[in-house]
């Protein structure tokens, strides 16, 4: 009987032995992106609405000691922008988001973690259109991100992960070149994923 503990206990420890100073953690998700809409100038009154998408991401965190880590978020997703019931078409936006992390438990099995940071955001493959006129958005958009998840340790190097992102996003519009207002996206990112470590 003690040797059964024995081994249950050294297998814990083996699975939780985790996220040192110098370790770099990489995760694949696949996360929903749910633009929280909300618009200024001309736009805000013509009920404009921005879908959901559902896509891969990865991200690597870099372990600056064992309780810091610089996590670096890498993904895109495509949007079907309305106005109202009438379609505009789709763009595509590509938010690399880097944060600084606190993680709290980095050796245990479940480690939570908070981070806070900056994205940056190109929009491209713009397809947006209204009665055959163009529908431009600015390219750039530079905004905050904040951050919550967690990992779960299965063995010593892999893990499943949860984390929730909110991103502050927001473009100028423009319809045949002439100004019509902001467009804000200000997603959550919902994600659920799998990772390891080197």
């Amino acid at each position: 009987m003690r040797k059964i503990a024995f081994v249950a206990v050294a297998g814990l420890l083996s699975a939780s032995a985790f996220a040192d100073q110098g370790d770099i953690l990489a995760r694949f998700r696949v996360i929903d992106v749910h633009p929280e809409v909300s618009t200024s100038g001309t736009l805000s009154g013509l009920n404009a609405s921005v879908n959901n998408d559902v896509v891969p991401e990865v991200d690597f965190t870099y372990m600056l000691t064992n309780n810091i880590g610089a996590e670096l978020i890498l993904g895109t997703s495509r949007h079907e922008v309305k106005l109202g019931s009438t379609s505009l078409g789709k763009v595509s936006v590509l938010p690399p988001t880097l944060t600084l992390q606190y993680h709290f438990n980095p050796q245990g099995t479940f480690r939570p973690y908070v981070g806070a940071g900056v994205n940056y955001t190109r929009f491209y493959n713009n397809g947006l259109q209204l009665g055959g006129t163009t529908v431009d958005v600015d390219k750039n958009s530079w905004g905050g991100a904040l951050q919550v998840g967690a990992d779960y340790a299965v063995s010593k190097d892999w893990y499943v992960n949860v984390d929730v992102k909110k991103l502050y996003v927001k473009t100028d519009v423009r319809l045949g070149g002439a100004p019509i207002g902001t467009l804000t996206l200000n997603p959550w990112v919902y994600g659920i994923g799998i990772g390891t470590k080197f």
